[in-house]
This record gives C-alpha cells, sequence and structure tokens, in this order.
C-alpha cells in the first residue's frame, strides 16, 4: 500500500466533511446566528472573556485538544493494522468529533460561556451535574499529570528539544504584547513568530540543555516535572491574551509548517507502508480490537477532553457565533490530520516488516518514540534533512502540543475546582489562585505521591482513553437533550452518542476485569467509580430526553434569539 495514497484518501474524506458536513450541521442542526451576542462580548472581563480573531482562537483551541495524544492513540493502535486505526481517524474526525466539539462550544456560547459539567445542572439536573465533575476532575487530572511525564521524558531524552520548549514561551509573551497592546496586523507576527521557533529549533541542536544529576534528591525527569508544573501554574492565572492564546496559536502554525514538511516528504519519498492492513498475528497479551480500538485512539478520532476545552476557554473568547464552526470542527480536523500523519510515520516510516514488528512487539509499545523515528526517517529521506533534525523537529512539536494542553487542561481544573467549591460553599477556594493551588497540590500528590521520580501520573493513564470517551459520549447527550428540546433533528449526535457509550462502557468492564486480576485496587475503584457516574448521568440524560420529546420547554438558550 503506497503512503502517497493513504494520505491523499484521509485528506480527501477530512475536506470533504469541513466543507460539506459541516456546514450542514452549522446550518441546519446548530442554526448558528451571526448576530447573536456571545460571552466574549456580553461577559467581556479581559481575563478569561476576550473577543479574539477566530484565526488566533482557532489556534488556542486546537493546540490545547491536540497535545501529544493524537500522535500517542494512533501510534499505539496500528498495532492492530493500518486499515482499523485509518478508517477511525477519518470516518470518527468527521461524523465524531467535529460535530461533538462543534457542538460543545455552540451550546456554552449560548449559555453565557458555561462549562458542559455546569451546562449539565441547567438542562438535566444538579445530580447529574455533580457526577459530570467527578469524571471531569479525574479526566483532567490524568491529563495534567500523564503529560507532564511525557514532556519531561522527552526533554531527557532530546536535550536539543529544551529550547525551542521554552524559548517558545518568550516568543508568545511577545506575540500577544504586539497584537493586543501595540495592535500590530496578525500577519507580521505570525510569520516573524514561526520564522523565530524554527531558529530556536536550529539552535537547540547547536546546545543542548541537560539538567544536573540530582537537585535535592530529585533526577532529571522531576526536575522538569516540578518545573513544568510551576510554569503551568502560573500560565493558568494570567489573562488568556497574555500567554495562553498567542502560545497557542503560534504553535498551531508551527504544527501546520511541521504537517506540511511531513507531507511533503511522504510526497517526495512516497515510502510503502510496511505494516499489515489487518494485523492477524498480534503480539501475545494484545486485548482484542473491539472495543479498545475506539478508547485507544481517542483524541485523534474524537475526545471529551475537547469538549472540555470547547465550553471552558474557547467559548470565553468566540467573537461571532458563526467563528464555531471554523473554530470547533475545523480544529477537530486539524487534530484528524495529526493523527494521520501518525499512521504514516509509524507504519511507513520503518524498512520493512521486520522492522516494524520488532518496535510493535507487545501492546503498548510504539507511541511518541515510533512516531519521532518513522517520521524522522521520512523526512530525512523525503527532504533531505539530518536525521537528528528532523527527530528535534517531531520531538518539539510533540513537547509544544502537550505543554500547550497542560496549560489548558490546568486552568481547567482550576474552573471544575472553582465550580465545585461554589456548589459546597466553600467561598475561599473560589478564588483563582487558591484554587490553582489545589488543582496544582492534586497533581503533585499523583505524581510524587505514586512514584518518587514524578512518574506517578502514568499510574492512572490506562483509564484515559476511556474516561475520555465516556465524557466525549456524556457531552454529546447534553447536545441531544438541548437539539430534542429545540424540536431540532437529533440523529447526528444521537448515533455517535450511542456509539460511544456502548464501546466506552465494554472497554471499562474489560478493564475492570484485568485490574481485578492483577489485583491492582487503585485503578479497580477508580474504574467503578467511573462507570457508575457515567452511567447514572447517562441515565438521567436519557429521562431528560424523553421530558424533552413529551413538550418540556428548554431551560438553556439554544433556540434562535
Amino acid at each position: 500500500m503506497s503512503s502517497i495514497a493513504l494520505m491523499i484518501v484521509g485528506l480527501a474524506i477530512m475536506a470533504i466533511g469541513f466543507f460539506f458536513y459541516s456546514k450542514f450541521i452549522a446550518e441546519k442542526i446548530y442554526r448558528l446566528d451571526p448576530d447573536f451576542r456571545t460571552p466574549a462580548h456580553e461577559l467581556r472581563d479581559d481575563v478569561d472573556f476576550v473577543p479574539t480573531n477566530k484565526f488566533v482562537l482557532w489556534g488556542h483551541h486546537f493546540t490545547s485538544v491536540a497535545g501529544a495524544a493524537p500522535i500517542v492513540g494512533p501510534a499505539i493502535a496500528v498495532i492492530w493494522g493500518w486499515l482499523p486505526a485509518f478508517l477511525w481517524v477519518t470516518l470518527g474526525t468527521v461524523f465524531f468529533a467535529g460535530v461533538h466539539d462543534f457542538g460543545a462550544l455552540w451550546a456554552s456560547v449560548r449559555n453565557k460561556g458555561k462549562s458542559i459539567g455546569t451546562l449539565t445542572g441547567t438542562v438535566i439536573g444538579n445530580r447529574a451535574r455533580n457526577l459530570f465533575l467527578v469524571v471531569i476532575f479525574l479526566l483532567l487530572l490524568m491529563v495534567n499529570a500523564a503529560f507532564a511525564v511525557v514532556i519531561s521524558n522527552l526533554l531527557v531524552a532530546n536535550p536539543a528539544s529544551v529550547i525551542p520548549t521554552w524559548g517558545a514561551i518568550v516568543v508568545a509573551l511577545c506575540i500577544g504584547q504586539a497584537i493586543y497592546r501595540f495592535k500590530v496586523p496578525l500577519l507580521w507576527p505570525s510569520i516573524i513568530g514561526v520564522v523565530v521557533l524554527y531558529a530556536l529549533i536550529f539552535l537547540g541542536q547547536s546546545f543542548p540543555i541537560t539538567l544536573p544529576e540530582s537537585v535535592l534528591g530529585f533526577g532529571p525527569k522531576a526536575q522538569w516535572i516540578i518545573l513544568l508544573f510551576a510554569y503551568a501554574g502560573i500560565a493558568s492565572l494570567l489573562p488568556v491574551w497574555v500567554l495562553l492564546q498567542p502560545r497557542d496559536y503560534i504553535n498551531g502554525l508551527q504544527l501546520f509548517v511541521g504537517l506540511g514538511l511531513m507531507y511533503a516528504a511522504t510526497l517526495f519519498f512516497a515510502p510503502e507502508i510496511v505494516a499489515p492492513a489487518v494485523n492477524a498475528d498480534v503480539p501475545e497479551g494484545t486485548p482484542g480490537i473491539v472495543p479498545l480500538l475506539f478508547v485507544t485512539i481517542a483524541c485523534g478520532a474524537i475526545s471529551g477532553f475537547h469538549g472540555l476545552v470547547a465550553s471552558g476557554t474557547s467559548s470565553k473568547q468566540l467573537d461571532k457565533e458563526t467563528d464555531a464552526r471554523f473554530v470547533g470542527y475545523f480544529g477537530a480536523i486539524g487534530e484528524g490530520m495529526l493523527a494521520l500523519a501518525a499512521i504514516i510515520a509509524c507504519t511507513a516510516g520503518f524498512a520493512s516488516l521486520g522492522e516494524w514488528q520488532g518496535i510493535y512487539d507487545k501492546f503498548g509499545s510504539g507511541g511518541v518514540v515510533a512516531f519521532v523515528n518513522g517520521g524522522g526517517n521520512i523526512l530525512a529521506n523525503g527532504l533531505g534533512l539530518d536525521p537528528g533534525l528532523g527527530s528535534t523537529i517531531l520531538s518539539v512539536m510533540a513537547i509544544l502540543f502537550a505543554a500547550t494542553t497542560m496549560d489548558t487542561g490546568l486552568r481547567l481544573q482550576r474552573y471544575v475546582v472553582q465550580e465545585a467549591a461554589e456548589i459546597v460553599g466553600v467561598k475561599p477556594v473560589q478564588k483563582g489562585w487558591l484554587a490553582t493551588l489545589v488543582a496544582l497540590g492534586t497533581c503533585l500528590a499523583l505524581a510524587f505521591g505514586a512514584g518518587g521520580d514524578g512518574s506517578g501520573g502514568m499510574v492512572i493513564w490506562p483509564l484515559f482513553g476511556t474516561t475520555n470517551q465516556l465524557l466525549a459520549g456524556l457531552t454529546l447527550a447534553i447536545l441531544s437533550v438541548i437539539l430534542i428540546k429545540q424540536r431540532r433533528p437529533v440523529w447526528f449526535t444521537a448515533i455517535p452518542l450511542v456509539f460511544l457509550l456502548v464501546m466506552s462502557v465494554m472497554a471499562l468492564l474489560v478493564q475492570l476485569g484485568k485490574f481485578y486480576a492483577d489485583q491492582n485496587w487503585l485503578l479497580l475503584g477508580m474504574d467503578i467509580v467511573i462507570l457508575v457516574a457515567a452511567l447514572w448521568v447517562a441515565m438521567e440524560a436519557i429521562v431528560a430526553m424523553a421530558r424533552g420529546a413529551g413538550g418540556d420547554q428548554p431551560a438553556t438558550e439554544a433556540g434562535p434569539r
């Protein structure tokens, strides 16, 4: 199978999805109104609520939801063969992720920028909201703690990536000042920012940086984790225009340049896919493709985390409601393009089937390492780049996206803590800085309480995929309730909703048996809590749908206005 054919077919499916299917959803289902006054204008405070250029907001949204997950998931899932992963990434992006991300953004904008967790209380009821917040908090805890480990591992393994990783923060601060304080048109900061970012990559190649072997008993990986959380805590408290927006925007541009290089190298090199289309000889211990494929790829096809970002930060910055199609649906397309590139890198970036099988010798192998090595080989052969430089470009790309997800993830976790504090009436914790300390404290407690080197975040990572997909299903349930109450067609959210809930619950039950057999009581307990909470919310959503179909008036502002 030619990698070029895979690339062209995949990109064509996504292009058709954006230009035709998303237009249908925008006009006939969500019915976007260009005159609707968005929360960014109605509640403007220039901290969280800031009207934003749709291209800048797309950069924030896309890079926040991208992270390392659309690389890691497909890079692991190709162990079942490239065809199942390809089909789920392309079709899932068009019919599942785009509708989900776009919908979460639209529903939040129509309800004063409320997060999907808070919106659950309005649409279904307070009990469902409280249970939903538990699932959301656990998911954010997994994302923040685990991504810190992923980034620290990459920084230690590739010291050349340190300068461009941290230099990107300075670039972002300068861009934020140029655009918002000095009113410089977007074009020049964009061009200069991308040029500087890639110049920093070359600088990093010449001046690799490593941390001391031990500082106060902490090794290099633990030191990076502490520094990353300190940075994320500060970033989460700053006004979005100072760092979060410009950092995500310039990283979005950097990713598209990186994807352009990757796809161009694929065209010039035309590597053959060495992995089987469907792998009938998977290594011993590999779980069944159903349901694990659909929760392993997760962010490459659909992700509940996207709904948190869409309703948590992006909805507060949307300038016009009609921008939601570009920001939400095209943000999902961007993630699908990254996942497609990961599939190509991990199946066509190796010299032979034997070499590929040597990498994928057990379930869970591959991942970012396979993406960086395979993609580096394609860049080297297709564009003549030095293999080390190609690997550094891809490493920096993965690090920057994981870091932007941490920025946004910690800010979202702070919102959840504040919402929970408001529910139980603990006023001091409703303050931003104290809620941030609570969020940081839980992440660090997990990171270092379950692993002295800070790697404890990976302890609960096995539950990420299923929790993430459950959250996406529950978000689609909220959207379905709203659409039913508004007497609008619901099949476009209901079909993905049923599919996701079935696959996610099946996966949780499979994992439940494994955790019990391994006597992993922590994950077993968390699995049960997540399963009960999700099923409870789903049942209450079904009841709300029945009430809505029976003629109850909606309690939301999701109708025409």
